[in-house]
């Protein structure tokens, strides 16, 4: 940075700074809520209830996350039918009206069933379940063909389609369906707290244009840095 530059920019002591963010007054119920509101949509079902009659917070039925709970981690454990009856006990619309969430649980039994080396059945699968669909919806076609492009491999995880194997895919379709269950509950799909943590970056960035101020580096410890000058 030029030396015009930098002296273009105000200068923000650390004092100052601090003065200022004393100045605004967070409520304690409102940071509660947060908090609750990040551990129930992630489904922290034990620190959920332990904080909500620590903080005393609004009494919220966590029964419905030991649900949606069990749905993902059947999910996640390759669990893929035990995750369709779960989640069809607990609302059949939620796959009813939604083709595409659907279409992925079946993709994700293909590629279960691939990763377990049944060549044969998963074959047989492709062409019976998800064939059809791909007959209606391109998008869904080209997915079908490059699961289905594994079975050309004599070890699929080191193919050009190895992704679909590793366990971010199957953490992909768990959060997938996590959100749908959390919608179909009249809950928010995605906690407050991450996209509150985006906004503090933009504004950061917004800010360092304008002037030298103490940075928050570290987002675990909320740090403050000094200034650079």
């Amino acid at each position: 940075m030029g030396k015009g530059e930098s002296s273009s920019r105000k200068l923000i002591t650390k004092d100052d700074w601090m003065k200022k963010l004393n100045e605004v007054k967070v409520r304690k119920e409102d940071m509660n809520k947060l908090i609750m509101n990040f551990l129930v949509t992630e489904g922290y079902v034990d620190a959920a209830e332990k904080f909500q009659l620590e903080s005393g917070t609004e009494h919220m039925d966590l029964g419905t996350i030991t649900d949606r709970v069990a749905v993902r981690r059947a999910l996640q454990n390759g669990n893929v039918e035990d995750a369709i009856e779960k989640v069809n006990d607990l609302n059949p619309e939620i796959l009813d009206m939604n083709p595409q969430l659907f279409f992925h649980l079946q993709q994700q039994r293909l590629i279960e069933l691939i990763r377990n080396g049944k060549l044969e059945e998963a074959l047989e699968f492709a062409q019976e379940e998800l064939a059809p669909r791909g007959e209606e919806n391109r998008v869904f076609l080209e997915e079908v063909e490059r699961t289905v492009a594994l079975l050309a491999f004599e070890d699929p995880s080191t193919s050009p389609f190895g992704e679909f194997l590793d366990i971010s895919q199957r953490q992909k379709t768990a959060s997938e369906l996590n959100a749908a269950i959390l919608t179909s509950q009249s809950h928010e799909k995605d906690p407050k707290l991450p996209s509150l943590l985006k906004m503090l970056i933009w504004a950061q960035n917004q800010l360092d244009e304008k002037a030298s101020y103490p940075h928050i580096t570290d987002f675990v410890n909320a740090t403050l840095e000094d200034p650079v000058i």
